[in-house]
């Protein structure tokens, strides 16, 4: 059934990462607002380059919404959305009172371009898992593949997501898009994720609607091979081929192709 009064919360969705995930949108504007404007990015083009944080959907308004959402059962409440949710400036309020509301773990999904920001630091020690974006392992093919905004660099993610990691205390994993324009620097990339030291990388390709085609299984088997190598045992390593896909059943169809595109897997 079509619930077309959800405007902040869509899915559920079978994620291959995260079981079944319930999304929240904690931007939910009209356009794309993301600090990264990636050549494969389901949602298109970035049309919204914002220059500071801001408060895009009220709290409350957000609680709301959950609060009448028929029963439904979880694994996740997924943070991520039309755009990058960490320029939310009251994500860590929407955490805090999302777990008074319910018991699922919360995850967030992120570009890491604001990680060197305290603020952002502490709303995501809030959360169970985040899941932050490594598509490069130098600065060209940072800014050929995610083209960032102005003054995030490649570097200064790294960096914070190295700092991020002494710190926090719940499952940090790195995920890794690959594609024609990137699958050479596959053991660089792995090289730069075992200097971070996540608990998982997750080795991904385009495979919802994108204007960048996505590699071969047999493709991402190698890269994903060349990944444990370099990582080592104490680095968990998995791929989108090798994971189950069990079929979504949304609340709104609409809403969640708007921010996943037509093949709603995460």
């Amino acid at each position: 059934m079509e619930h077309s009064k959800y405007k902040y919360i869509y899915g559920p969705v079978s994620s291959w990462r995260l079981g079944c995930s319930l999304g929240i949108d904690p931007l939910s504007c009209q356009h794309k607002t993301c600090t990264f404007d990636c050549i494969y990015c389901q949602a298109g083009k970035t049309q919204v380059l914002p220059e500071d944080r801001g408060v895009f959907v009220p709290t409350a308004t957000l609680i709301e919404e959950l609060r009448s959402l028929p029963e439904v059962s979880v694994d996740y409440i997924t943070f991520a959305g039309n755009g990058e949710p960490t320029l939310a400036a009251n994500l860590g309020e929407m955490i805090r009172e999302v777990r008074r509301l319910r018991k699922e773990k919360i995850a967030v999904i992120t570009n890491a371009s604001l990680l060197d920001r305290e603020d952002v630091r502490q709303d995501l020690l809030l959360a169970d898992l985040v899941e932050a974006k490594l598509d490069a392992h130098a600065a060209g093919a940072f800014e050929r593949v995610n083209r960032a905004m102005s003054g995030v660099s490649l570097e200064k993610i790294a960096e914070s997501l190295k700092i991020f990691r002494q710190i926090f205390k719940g499952h940090l994993a790195l995920q890794v898009m690959f594609m024609a324009s990137n699958k050479a620097h596959a053991a660089a990339i792995a090289a730069l994720a075992r200097e971070i030291g996540p608990d998982e990388v997750e080795i991904n390709t385009p495979l919802r609607e994108s204007a960048v085609k996505p590699l071969t299984p047999e493709t991402i088997a190698e890269i994903t091979g060349i990944f444990r190598r370099v990582c080592g045992a104490g680095i968990k390593v998995r791929s989108v081929y090798e994971a189950g896909r069990e079929k979504s059943r949304p609340f709104s169809q609409r809403a969640t192709e708007k921010r996943r595109g037509k093949e709603n897997i995460e």
